[in-house]
């Protein structure tokens, strides 16, 4: 068996995440967390809150509290919205942490020794106004590209096109609206990302299990020819800037590191603090020479974060110079967009994650969400198709057939598994769509083609219909009973199995399936060996077990509901 260090993306502090977050790293990674789980891996999957940068600052401005106050409160709330979508962090830690600031002030030295580091003077763009530096993206203007009028300070989002923020028409701070700005010279540290140019590319040609959206990004910025970067901000939370001896570094005493050098370091910290509080070894998972060398490490993240991850990242731990283990497998989604437009926290636009649990059970979001991956393309969200969704798929489907077995059941055979009866030609048939099913599924699972498993696990529901059609027990019942019983129990195993391939997705409702049926926890996982063994699943229940018959799994979403919830929400009928 593997051993699996998965991460996802790290959803920043200022404020409870969108669905849009949601799909696009954390759900996607709990969701192969649990399928990597049942089929026998070590898994560990890390996560944390993301606390530094201008937006916190502006958040607890706006909030009025302290910084360190404002993200305490956000690490909370986050920490338990992921707890309510029932994401099986191992660990949720926060870049603040102080494991992270020496792991980060640690890099920074190394990189500085190796020369790739160095303090370079330059313009940046201040706001009189705001009485502060303005970070890249929080100054817009027209793009000198293609003219498009809101170009960030950072990259256009009409052309593409990575930007200086000097370089923008008409520049003005997207914090205040104020023009009042001007380029003032600071100095800052800047890692020698195009030394490491040839490097990167190797490795991303290197690069077997990525799918074309990371490794498409990836050569663009390279094609474009990488950029040094600036890794300290002019700003005052943040992880504080010290030279090898461990005091600050002479002129930087009122600049901290960019958020975005130390967060994927914030990792490696999360899972140094999980070994604190569980006696686990993290080296073992980050360093080559201390056994990560034979683990697998997968990262998950929106399309968005992708250059930091496949350039950036990479810069700090090849350019280190020391064992750290580079990611082995990327998987990046496109967006998951709202009516025409991205969902977004600092507009408020969408639904958020405390807001959705308001409107429906976790399991509904995370079927439709992770049925709809925004894989290949970005993936639009319409109430429309939420409901569609859940009342055939979760409702229709699998609701409809656990309900159907189990209380027919209840009422023909006092609720236990019958005994009796021979299989026959239905049973050959149900027999032989799982031996093709399972193990596609899985395959896609480990492949992390996850609207591919969402498809294959709703065939395999769709099969379990069509062989109570076959069997048709209720019929047989009239003038053979043992023939109905043979139905009747194939029937209740695969209400068993059904259960136990919806865990990873819709653990609520699979927990409820597999507890009607009392299948003991250590039966619950994906042990399928070579699939010769699929036909004794067919007659796995001990005869005579006494089985329930779940209160409705999926209470189905009516048109009044999605009129609600667009007037509240936004959308369009």
């Amino acid at each position: 068996m593997a051993r699996i260090l998965i991460t996802s993306a790290l959803p920043y502090i200022n404020g409870v995440k969108h669905l849009g977050n949601l799909a696009g790293s954390m759900l996607p990674a709990d969701v192969y967390a649990r399928a990597m789980r049942l089929l026998g891996h070590e898994v560990l999957y890390i996560c944390a809150t993301d606390e530094h940068g201008t937006p916190a600052e502006l958040a607890a401005q706006e909030a009025g509290i302290s910084v360190a106050e404002y993200c305490e409160t956000m690490h909370v709330a986050q920490k338990e919205a992921g707890a309510q979508f029932k994401l099986s962090y191992d660990y949720f830690g926060r870049s603040s942490a102080p494991s992270n600031h020496a792991l980060t002030q640690h890099f920074a030295n190394v990189l500085e020794a190796n020369d790739l580091i160095e303090e370079r003077s330059s313009k940046q763009v201040y706001s009189n106004a705001d009485d502060r530096f303005l970070p890249d993206r929080y100054v817009e203007g027209t793009c000198p590209n293609c003219e498009f009028e809101k170009a960030r300070g950072d990259q256009c989002d009409n052309c593409g096109k990575l930007l200086d923020p000097v370089d923008l028409v008409n520049p003005y701070s997207s914090v205040s609206g104020s023009h009042d700005v001007e380029v003032r010279e600071t100095n800052h540290l800047y890692l020698k990302q195009s030394v490491m140019s040839d490097k990167l590319r190797a490795w991303v040609d290197e690069a077997k299990d990525w799918p074309v959206l990371a490794s498409s990004i990836a050569y663009k910025w390279l094609d474009e020819g990488l950029r040094d970067r600036a890794i300290t901000r002019d700003l005052k939370w943040g992880i504080p800037v010290t030279g090898a001896d461990g005091k600050p570094r002479a002129g930087f005493e009122t600049k901290v590191f960019y958020v975005w050098f130390d967060a994927p370091i914030a990792y490696m910290a999360a899972t140094q603090d999980w070994a604190e509080e569980t006696g686990g070894d993290w080296e073992r998972w980050w360093r080559t020479d201390k056994g990560a060398a034979d683990g697998e490490s997968v990262q998950f993240m929106g399309k968005d974060n992708v250059a930091f991850h496949t350039l950036s990242f990479p810069t700090t731990i090849l350019g280190s110079g020391e064992p750290w283990k580079l990611v082995d497998e990327l998987k990046a989604f496109n967006w998951v967009t709202w009516y025409g437009g991205k969902f977004s926290t600092s507009q408020k636009r969408g639904v958020f994650m405390n807001q959705a649990l308001d409107i429906a059970p976790s399991d509904y979001w995370r079927w439709h969400l992770m049925a709809n991956a925004p894989e290949s393309d970005d993936a639009a969200f319409t109430w429309e198709e939420f409901q569609t969704g859940v009342n055939s798929d979760l409702a229709n489907v699998l609701g409809n057939f656990v309900n159907r077995i189990t209380k027919y059941t209840a009422s023909k055979f006092d609720g236990k598994v019958p005994s009796g009866g021979e299989f026959g030609e239905s049973e050959a048939w149900i027999l032989q769509e799982l031996q093709t099913r399972i193990p596609a599924l899985i395959e896609y699972y480990n492949g992390r083609e996850f609207r591919k498993a969402m498809a294959e696990t709703r065939a395999i529901w769709a099969a379990g219909n069509e062989y109570l059609t076959q069997a048709a027990p209720w019929t047989h019942y009239k003038t053979d009973v043992d023939q109905a019983a043979v139905g009747v129990r194939v029937g209740l195993n695969l209400v068993a199995l059904f259960g136990i391939i919806a865990q990873p997705i819709i653990p609520d409702a699979a927990a409820k399936i597999l507890e009607a049926v009392d299948v003991p926890a250590g039966n619950r996982t994906w042990n399928f060996g070579d699939y010769t063994g699929i036909h004794d699943l067919l007659d796995a229940l001990p005869h005579g077990l006494e089985i329930g018959a779940p209160d409705v799994l999926f209470a189905k979403i009516e048109d009044s509901d999605v009129e609600d919830w667009t007037g509240r929400f936004g959308g369009e009928k």
